[in-house]
Order: C-alpha cells, then sequence, then structure tokens
C-alpha cells in the first residue's frame, strides 16, 4: 500500500460517504474475516456508478436511505490475496472481478433462478453494505471471478454495468438480425448496445442529447444515432425501417418524456424492455401499447450473466475500453466523485485505481 492509501497513521483509508453531500477518505477499520468460501480480494480498479453518485447528492436511493456513514463503490476488480479452505476455482494471485450482490441462497427467489430480485440480497454500497473503495473486501468466492490474462483490470471493473446490458438483451430475447433502439447513451445505454449488437442485432439506433456520447456509440459498431434535441425519434426510426419500426426499444434513460412517447418506434408484436430508473412515478400510453400487443420487460440488476460477460470481453465479442473516459488516482477520489455529479458533457464511465504494493 502507498502512502497515497494510508492515513498518516499507516491505517488504511475509504472512500466514505458520511452524510448527504460530504465525502471523506479517511479510516474505516472492517473486521471482514475469510470463511471456508470466501476469498479477499486487494482492490485494482472501482468504477463510479450513477448510484454513488445519487447516494452523494441526493442520500437516498428509494427506501435506501444513508443513515450513518458508507464506503461508496460496487464496480470493482482486484487480485486474491487469501482464500478459505473449501474455494477450489480460485487461487491466491488469480485476478478477478466481483458481482456485488450476495442473495439468501435459500431464499424463494434464489430457488426459481432470480437471485437478483430477493428481497435480502446484500448490494455494495447499498445502505447498510459498505462499498469497496478501500484497500480490500472479502467476498463469497462463488461471487468471484477469475479474469483470463487479457482482460485488464479495468475491463473487469466494468464487467458490472456491462452484466446490466446483458441482462437486458437477455430479456428483450433478442434475434439475429433485430433492429433495436437504445434510448440514452449514458453508460448503461452504451453497454446496452454493446450487448445487443453481441446477441445479433442487425443494427442499433441510439437517442440522446449530447452529441460527444452520441459520437461514441456510433463508434461501437452497426450503430445510427439521433440527437433528440434535433430530431424526432419515432420518425427517424421508422423512416430507417421503411414504415414499420423497430424490433426492441431499450429505454436506458429513465427520462419521463422518453417514457410517455416509448412505444412510437416500435413494430407491431414488439418488445421494450425498461432498463433506466426514473427517479419519480411515470406513466406510459398502455393503448399504444395494445395495440401493437407490445411485450414488456424490465431489468433490475442482473443473475447469472457475469460469466458471460467475462467471457465475451476474453473473447472479443465485446470492447469496453471505449466506454472508459478518465481514470482518477485514488488520492483523487472525492474530486472524481464532484466530477461525475456535475454530469459534463461526454463522460461515460470514470474509475479510481486503487494504490497498490
Amino acid at each position: 500500500m502507498s502512502s497515497q492509501g494510508k492515513s498518516a497513521a499507516g491505517e488504511e483509508r475509504a472512500l466514505v460517504l458520511e452524510e448527504l453531500g460530504k465525502l471523506s477518505l479517511r479510516p474505516f477499520p472492517l473486521d471482514e474475516q475469510v470463511g471456508p468460501h470466501d476469498v479477499r480480494i486487494a482492490i485494482h480498479t472501482v468504477g463510479i456508478c450513477g448510484s454513488d453518485v445519487h447516494y452523494y447528492t441526493h442520500g437516498a436511493i428509494g427506501n435506501f436511505v444513508v443513515r450513518e456513514p458508507m464506503i461508496l463503490g460496487h464496480e470493482a476488480s482486484g487480485t486474491v490475496t487469501e482464500i478459505g479452505p473449501e474455494v477450489k476455482h480460485l487461487a491466491v494471485g488469480d485476478r478477478v472481478c466481483m458481482e456485488p450482490g450476495i442473495p439468501d441462497p435459500i431464499s424463494r427467489a434464489s430457488r426459481i433462478g432470480h437471485y437478483n430480485l430477493d428481497p435480502a440480497v446484500r448490494f455494495w454500497a447499498t445502505p447498510p453494505v459498505h462499498g469497496v473503495l478501500r484497500a480490500s473486501v472479502v467476498h463469497p468466492a462463488a461471487f468471484t471471478f477469475k479474469l483470463p490474462d487479457n482482460v485488464s483490470f479495468a475491463a473487469g471493473a466494468m464487467v458490472e454495468p456491462l452484466a446490466v446490458g446483458v441482462q437486458a438483451a437477455t430479456q428483450a430475447k433478442v434475434k439475429p438480425g433485430d433492429i433495436a433502439v437504445v434510448i440514452g447513451a449514458g453508460p448503461i445505454g452504451l453497454v446496452t448496445v454493446l450487448a445487443a449488437l453481441a446477441a445479433g442485432c442487425a443494427r442499433v439506433i441510439v437517442s440522446d442529447v449530447d452529441p460527444v456520447k452520441l459520437d461514441m456509440a456510433r463508434g461501437l459498431g452497426a450503430v445510427e444515432t439521433v440527437n433528440v434535441r434535433e430530431q424526432n425519434l419515432a420518425e427517424q426510426v421508422l423512416t430507417s425501417t421503411d414504415g414499420w419500426g423497430a424490433d426492441v426499444i431499450f429505454e436506458c434513460s429513465g427520462a419521463e418524456a422518453a417514457i410517455t412517447r416509448v412505444f412510437e418506434p416500435l413494430r407491431p408484436a414488439g418488445t421494450v424492455v425498461f432498463v433506466g430508473m426514473p427517479t419519480k412515478l411515470v406513466a406510459y400510453d398502455v393503448v399504444a401499447a395494445q395495440i401493437r400487443e407490445a411485450r414488456v420487460e424490465h431489468v433490475f440488476r442482473y443473475a447469472n450473466v457475469f460469466g458471460r460477460c467475462v467471457d465475451m470481453l476474453a473473447s472479443g465479442a465485446i470492447d469496453v475500453s471505449p466506454l472508459i473516459t478518465r481514470t482518477f488516482d485514488f488520492k483523487d477520489s472525492i474530486e472524481a466523485f464532484d466530477i461525475a455529479a456535475s454530469a459534463p458533457a461526454g463522460e461515460v464511465k470514470m474509475q479510481i485505481l486503487m494504490p497498490q504494493g
């Protein structure tokens, strides 16, 4: 551990959300013991997620309220430094990424294969569970995934957001040759573009108001873009599809204006997948959905896709590196969060590098 990761007394520091709008880098000791099926991981790279920023700026997401100091961060990669006696598939020195939600394995949701919907899931940096912007973490080996040699720590820390996009493409039941629309070119929107293309979409039409992000989207493959400040999305999609409409629409913005008109670019019997989370109660046009017999799906995090994401990164089927727009040292974490909170144009995924050694 370099001096940047330690206090003057030599204690390891963490990025702590003390209360609404107040961050600090300070010692935050946690007594985490490695159990028989656990591993200890030295954290290398952590992505800044919109939920981390929202807790910083608003102090809550829905019923999850920050009531006491909490360590932030849940998109992470690192190196295994200790293993429990029952762990067989990992070894000390392995480079890994970690699925941040730990469900109750015997809950009803887990037993039917939807462990992401377990109400008792413990998810990093979701009150009262601490996150991983700290030197090390203990985690179940079953939710820890070895990174192949050709997958970087930076890419490993992108597996968590990528998993949301892969969950969305899975929920959509994308078929080869489909034409998809992705509304919103933020981090989740762009990983959804990558997932949709990898799943077989012939092309993806991406909408946003940020021309820099739209330029980035065009660089991801067979992508057309619509700046909705200047163009009508439904008109552009219908023109691009000879009046038929898109097979799948992924709503990734969470914006009320987009949700209320989400069915307009959809073909008859098409599918809409709600991925982005609105910050307030919004409605959509039920009749517009009915006259298309639209199938409507929803995404909440992900389940059983982390390993698939790692495999796609390893094979080159998906490249997340264009989405990483800025990297900060851990000592500059507070500055990084302030920049992320300002939502600068053109920024997609910011990452923090933890001190090593």
